[in-house]
């Protein structure tokens, strides 16, 4: 299947926007029922996680310890931008997800989801998302008529 491409814009510097139902949508609209789900950022500061969904509390406190382990501003950083702690939290998270998705559905754990991180914010991001057929199941069901 081709690559899709979606933008989604972030409020506030630091912030965690559930983007499960992006993919959601990415897989429904695919003629792929089971394979492999890739999710990638192509930002810097910018990054992709899994984390519980069923409590606000937990996104407020990976908000504020990944902030007060990393401050904005430091003296030390030398980057002139003044997003040196961005650049230093998005390469402790990741650029892209990799999920194995079955019925169109993803294989998450019931409290997770899935998460843009924005360390720069607020701006308008890009998530790339491929999905990859299993074959598998296909190729077995023509070995055994």
């Amino acid at each position: 299947m081709k690559r899709l491409t979606f933008s989604v814009n972030t409020g506030k510097r630091t912030a965690f926007i559930d983007i499960g139902s992006i993919v959601e949508e990415a897989l429904r609209q695919s003629s792929c029922d089971s394979g492999i789900v890739c999710i990638f950022t192509p930002h810097t500061t910018a990054a992709l996680t899994i984390n519980e969904n069923a409590d606000p509390d937990v996104l407020h406190d990976l908000d504020w310890k990944i902030n007060s382990l990393i401050p904005n501003r430091e003296r030390q950083y030398k980057h002139c931008e003044g997003n040196s702690d961005s650049h230093l939290k998005s390469s402790l998270f990741s650029p892209s997800l990799t999920l194995i998705f079955e019925n169109k559905k993803c294989l998450l754990g019931t409290w997770q989801g899935i998460y843009l991180c924005e360390f720069d914010g607020p701006r308008t991001r890009k998530i790339h998302i491929k999905i990859i057929e299993d074959h598998s199941d296909q190729e077995h069901a023509h070995e055994n008529p």
